[in-house]
């Protein structure tokens, strides 16, 4: 995917790098499912994992970023210049912005990340399915390159973030393992039961 952009319609200080816990063996095989069908031909899983699992932590001094696996990662808003430089450091290539009330496409323009705009409302109403097809999409057709890292985001990372990973990763097991996994990388996701069954609703509506 060349760089570029797609749409649908706290300032920062210092920012804190750490280790990020290790993805425990369930999470693995979620994860192992969801990535199987992009791997090239003659690479691996194993080759597939970076060796640079990192959190981005801080929310009110940079970026807060959980990483599911090392190549998907959630959390919440960017909103400056400095915090985009971060997230292109630690080699976020695509970005799934749910956000209504900010656009990242002028802050990722410089470096070279796509993003793919989706902009929806946390309103607690269901999510139509055109929501999900459009960022899962996006997802699989950047993540068929064996070099590109997604930042799925939303403003706090609670919500809308969150339900825009379950739709990704639900494709490959079922919606309560993948909502397992997130919940226990990022203890800070909050799956409102309207949101988990929009999401249910597209997984469901896939052929």
């Amino acid at each position: 995917m060349k760089p570029g952009s797609w749409s649908a319609g706290e300032a920062g200080g210092p920012t804190a790098l750490s280790v990020s816990p290790g993805v425990g063996s369930r999470g693995r095989n979620l994860l192992d499912v969801f990535l199987a069908d992009r791997v090239p031909a003659g690479a691996s899983l194993r080759n597939i994992r970076a060796d640079t699992r990192v959190r981005v932590a801080g929310r009110r001094v940079g970026m807060d970023i959980t990483w599911l696996d090392d190549r998907v990662a959630v959390g919440g808003g960017i909103w400056n210049a400095e915090n985009m430089a971060v997230l292109s450091r630690a080699g976020i290539t695509h970005i799934i912005d749910m956000q209504i009330e900010f656009d990242d496409r002028p802050l990722a323009k410089p470096h070279g990340i796509v993003v793919c705009w989706n902009p929806v409302d946390d309103d607690f109403e269901p999510k139509p399915p055109e929501v999900f097809e459009r960022g899962v999409e996006f997802a699989l057709e950047a993540l068929r390159e064996p070099e590109a890292k997604l930042f799925i985001h939303c403003a706090a990372g609670v919500h809308r973030a969150p339900m825009m990973a379950l739709a990704l990763l639900g494709r490959g097991s079922t919606v309560e393992d993948a909502m397992d996994l997130i919940e226990r990388l990022r203890p800070a996701a909050d799956f409102a039961d309207v949101y988990v069954r929009s999401v249910e609703r597209f997984l469901n509506g896939r052929s």
